[in-house]
């Protein structure tokens, strides 16, 4: 399986580069994952495609605003840090521009000192550990120092940090959005619940190996980052009562996706459980848990087009994605949404 078979040309002009003013009116494209069947529509009519008895499952993760801009103490050089994983209290593996000055032993401060960073050691890929000194709560000066890590393909400033968090965000810790979710008000999701449609939650905390480009010809030779995950008893229990009673497991986002499918045993029943994943889905895969998914439009050649592909089949995909790009849908993080439905 070559990477080169998940490729799709896509003009410039279709990555959106704000997010809608209104989160539920971006456009949906429904494809039948058996039949390869395309219809489109508006997101907050997704209510329209549920059905009561099927469980939606959310990825409750935070995206803490985790880019710093800061100076390097001797030479006042400008250094970009990108908070990737938390190590220990304040230790932090991280991302650093331009490498060449963070050698360790290199102090940088952000805030005019609020925050300073000393080099302690260089890791995988030569990504940076660092550890920080402040006073007060991390979290805190973070909120006031940092800024939102938007994936690279967007080149405009966000108005509102908020519109890079889904409503119903609770747990720091991602470098990036489970963006699927950002369709979801919270009065769509009151709706959904009204009509007897079961919501579950999972953590993932999103690393930026999402946005990793695979370097390699074969697929089989890509090495995903190791993601955090977390799943509660009272969610798996849920997810658990709804396949028993021949309801629908609908996974919102690639992330939510990962996250059942790694803690699922062979049969497909779920237990509470944490710990890390680098689980990699691509064509081939038998799902254990999901029926349906909703998800946003995804790079070309990227794992998530992968993933997509393993649930609906290339072909169906790839023409999916070429409908989509000829009827100028938005994709990517603040683009539209997709639902691939059994």
């Amino acid at each position: 399986m070559k990477v080169s078979d998940f490729t799709f040309d896509l003009p410039e002009e279709l990555i959106a580069q704000d997010p809608l003013e209104d989160r539920s009116s971006s456009r949906l494209l429904t494809l039948d994952k058996n039949t390869g069947e395309i219809g489109h529509d508006v997101f907050h009519n997704i209510v329209n495609y549920l059905k009561p008895g099927d469980c939606l499952v959310l990825n409750n993760t935070k995206v803490i605003p985790a880019r710093l801009i800061g100076a390097k103490e001797e030479t006042g050089g400008k250094v970009e840090v990108l908070l990737l994983k938390r190590k220990q209290d304040n230790v932090w593996e991280t991302l650093v521009k331009p490498g060449k000055k963070a050698r360790p032993g290199a102090r940088i401060s952000f805030g005019d000192g609020k925050l300073v960073g000393e080099v302690i050691d260089v890791v995988d890929e030569g990504n940076r550990l660092v550890k920080f000194e402040y006073e007060g709560i991390f979290e805190e000066v973070l909120d006031e120092l940092g800024q939102m890590p938007l994936p690279p393909y967007i080149t405009h400033q966000l108005k509102d940090k908020n519109r890079y968090q889904t409503v119903y965000a609770k747990y720091d810790g991602s470098a990036a959005a489970p963006t699927a979710g950002l369709h979801f008000t919270k009065e769509l999701l009151q709706q959904i619940k009204d009509m007897g449609v079961n919501i579950a939650y999972v953590t993932l905390h999103v690393g930026l190996g999402t946005f990793r480009p695979v370097k390699v010809d074969d697929v089989l030779e890509h090495h995903m980052h190791s993601e955090f995950y977390r799943i509660e008893e009272k969610d798996a229990e849920l997810i658990n009562e709804t396949k028993k009673n021949g309801g629908r497991v609908i996974s919102v986002g690639t992330t939510s996706t990962r996250t059942l499918e790694s803690v699922a045993e062979e049969d497909g029943t779920l237990h509470a459980k944490s710990g890390w994943t680098d689980i990699f889905i691509y064509p081939g895969y038998k799902f254990k848990v999901i029926d349906g998914l909703i998800t946003n439009f995804h790079l070309p050649e990227s794992t998530l087009l992968m993933l997509v592909s393993a649930l609906a089949g290339r072909e169906h995909i790839l023409n999916a994605y070429n409908i989509a790009v000829k009827e100028r849908y938005r994709f990517f993080s603040f683009g539209d949404a997709m639902f691939i439905h059994p």
